[in-house]
Order: C-alpha cells, then structure tokens, then sequence
C-alpha cells in the first residue's frame, strides 16, 4: 500500500442490524407514497370543488388569504426568536467552556513563545489550545516539529497582562505539555517560519559574513562555533542542546543553546543555510563610502575579502611595534598570522581603508562571538589621530546593529588610552573589566543607535 494513502477498517454490520435497516426503507417508502396519494386526493377535491361547486371562487379566496397569514405570522415569529448558536453549557467542565467577552479583550497584551513537548496521541494538541483559550490566551501562530517519541509544538500567543509566566506554564503543564520553555517574544517574532528563513538565506546569500547571525536569529540565543577540519570526524546532528552542521569543505559549526533543545526540524533549516553559504562560496558585498580627510586626501572605506592579504601585509610593515603589539596584544612576529582568519568573512566583517593610490591604510575589524560581536582596530601611525578609528569605530557599530548585535567589547591593554578615549566617542554606556592589566569595554549600542549614522554614508573628516 502505498504510505501515502491512509485507510480506516471500518466493522461489518450485523444480520440484525441489516434486517433493522431494511425495515426502516420499506416504512420511509411506505409512508412517502401514502402522502402522494394523499396530495392528489387532495388536489382533485380542490379542482371539483373550484370548477363545479358553487364556493368556488370564495374557496380559492379563503386559500389565498390563509397563505398571507400564514407568511406574515412566521416573519413575527422568527424576529421575535432569531436563529442562533445555543447558549454556553453552564454545566460544561471547565475545560470545554465557551471563550466568551467583547472582542477588544484579545487585541491587548503581552506576547509569549512557548515550546512544549506533548505526546503524538490524538487530541494532546487540541487539549492545549483548549486550556489556552480556558486562560483567555490568543494563539497568534503554531509550528510542530515532529520526534521519533512525539511533537514539539511551539506557539507564539497573545496572554492578558494579569497572566504571568507560571500561570502560563501550568496551564499547559495541565493539559498534557511537559519540557515547557516560555519567554517574552515581540513583533518581529510574528514572521511565520518559511518567510523568517527566505529572509535569513537571502542575507546569506549576498554576504559570508551573515551566515553566524543567520544561525542565532533562526535558533535564538546560542553560541555558534566553527572548527576547521572536524566535519570528517565529529557525528553530524542534534544531540539535546548541542546541534553540528558538517560544511561540505570539511568544517564543523557548532551550536550550543542550553536553554532549549534543538530538534530534528530546526537541524534541517540549519543544515540548508550552510550549504546553501557552501554553495556560494566565499563573497563579499561591493560597497564603499567615501571619508573626506582634513589635508585634502580623500579616503575609502569599504569591505575588505581576503584578496586583500597582501596590502595589509603591507600596512603591517609600516606600522611601528607599539601600534602592532597594542592591536595583537602578543608578541609582533606573530601579527602577520592572524590576517588569514581575520580576512575570512565567515568570522565577521573587515573594513578596509584605501588612500589615493589603493593602498590600504587602516583595517576594523567585527568579528561575532555569542550574541555580542568583538571590535578591533588597526591604524597606520602616520594616518592617526585624525578620527579615523573614530569613524570606523562608528560604522562598525552601525553594521552591528544592523545584524541585530546590541553589544560590542573591545579587548587591549589598560594602558592603551587611545581605544578607551575612541570607544567613549560612541556615546554608548560602557563596561570596564580589568584582568591582570587586560582592559575589555564593553559598549551598549542600543541606548546610542540613534546616534550612529549609516554604515555606508559618506562624512567629512574631522
């Protein structure tokens, strides 16, 4: 058979009850044609009475009036009692009563995600939304994601403001819900699933970068890594809270919720984002802005790939050993080593700097980490203190924002007051963490983002 098609054995009916059936065709025949040869009876007296009695026209008066009456008395009644559902069951248990109210009760309140694992039975999952709806709670969407012993079912609900968040779960801890996770959602968690994944494979598809922040905003807060050259040996798929992704090239990315497992549904989206990113290759956008400086020399700032290794060797070699061992805090030698990672943009987003004559001049880099992203800034000695690394500073912020990163730190040297003075220009609060004289600020860009410009706007030098 095929599995496609589902078929239901339905039991063979009994003698008697065949018998029984029979009996009840013949009476229904019987009594339909006894009611034919009552109307033509009927019809026949009408007929002699109209055409050979003398009441003839006042019988089909009297006929004509009684219908009239008729008519009208049934439109009397039927607006004295309108058809209509029946009145709630006030007898009904709690669990099958009526949701009843005006409906401007429903418009307000707060939003809630909740996931819960309920049994692959039927009816567990109509007994959940009935206990919602018995808590006045209006599910706005649903997804199931099928396991091997069951269904996680995950809603995005409207609640009234007086239900809190142990109320919630023991509502659906009620009606058969266990592994229960509730947080507060808002309305950017309204996008159904299909659409939510074309949005973050489209992003995906036109920069490398985003393919860590296409991963956390599809899986939620989670802690994405990738290890070179594991994907041929470390086991691909879910296990509770971990879940790998094998990269065709040999790579492993590694994610690590520990708040909620992932499921087998969630590990196919991922798998699809990375080798769609796979398929690609590396790619970075064409976007550049220009930075008028004050000596008349312009400058652009643009997306750096790792075509660009060589120009930054370069630079490398014209920066002194203080503003190398202040940016790679570790010995200089080892600088050079560090642009093969840098320059990939699977781990971030380069900025380069280029003078007139394309030499590169400055580098910034962002590079993601959980769900905060690091910065990283490296001047040329002859091109500082003129606001670039302000600038920079800036855009990078901007590009953080933009990829739904609220936080950015920057590791260096306590005594490096050149990065804290710059970090300060970002008008955002700070967060100082001193560890034997490593310095990481810590900057808040959400209470600062009106203040940053577009990424990719042109502005003036300072």
């Amino acid at each position: 058979m095929d599995d496609s098609t589902t078929t239901a054995a339905v039991p063979s009916p009994s003698r008697a009850q065949r018998r029984a059936a029979r009996t009840h065709r013949w009476r229904r025949e019987t009594v339909e044609l006894a009611a034919v040869f009552l109307a033509v009876a009927t019809a026949d007296l009408v007929a002699n009475i109209v055409v050979h009695g003398h009441d003839g026209p006042a019988v089909l008066g009297v006929s004509a009036v009684a219908m009239l009456a008729t008519a009208v008395l049934h439109g009397w009644w039927a607006h004295r009692r309108p058809h209509g559902p029946p009145a709630p069951d006030t007898h009904a248990p709690p669990g099958d009563a009526a949701v009843t109210g005006p409906l401007d009760a429903f418009e307000a309140g707060t939003l809630w995600r909740i996931r819960t694992t309920v049994e692959d039975a039927p009816g567990s999952l109509a007994r959940v939304c009935t206990a919602l709806a018995a808590h006045r709670v209006n599910i706005v969407s649903m997804q199931s994601h099928p396991l091997p012993t069951g269904a996680v079912d995950e809603f995005f609900v409207r609640a009234p403001q007086s239900l809190d968040r142990a109320e919630l779960t023991a509502a659906v801890a009620a009606a058969g819900g266990h592994d229960i996770w509730t947080e507060r959602a808002d309305a950017h968690d309204l996008v159904d699933a299909p659409t939510h994944v074309l949005a973050l494979a489209t992003r995906t598809a036109l920069d490398a970068a985003e393919l860590p922040v296409a991963l956390r905003q599809l899986f939620g807060r989670c802690t994405v890594r990738q290890y070179p050259g594991r994907g041929r040996t470390a086991p691909a798929g879910v296990d509770g809270h971990v879940m790998r992704l094998p990269v065709p090239g040999g790579d492993l990315i590694e994610l690590t919720r520990p708040n909620l497992p992932f499921t087998p549904t969630e590990f196919a989206r991922g798998q699809a984002l990375v080798e769609l990113d796979s398929l690609l290759g590396p790619r970075v956008p064409k976007v550049e802005a220009r930075l008028a400086q004050p000596a008349g020399a312009d400058l652009t700032v643009r997306r750096a790939e790792p075509g660009d290794k060589a120009a930054a060797l370069e630079m490398h070699r014209r920066c002194s050993p203080d503003t190398l061992r202040k940016r790679y805090h570790g010995p200089v030698r080892d600088a050079d080593r560090y642009l093969d990672h840098l320059l990939d943009p699977r781990h971030g987003q380069t900025l380069a700097v280029e003078d007139g004559d394309g030499r590169i001049v400055a580098l910034a880099h962002l590079m993601w980490d959980d769900d905060s992203a690091e910065v990283a800034l490296l001047v040329e000695d002859a091109r500082q203190r003129h606001g670039l690394g302000v600038d920079l500073l800036r855009r990078m912020a901007a590009l953080a924002l933009e990829a739904g990163v609220e936080r950015v730190y920057a590791v260096t040297q306590s005594s490096n007051s050149g990065l804290i003075a710059t970090m300060r220009k970002l008008s955002a609060p700070l967060d100082y963490q001193v560890e034997e004289g490593t310095l990481v600020i810590t900057a808040h860009l959400a209470e600062a983002a009106d203040k940053l410009p577009a990424p990719w706007s042109t502005r003036p030098g300072r």
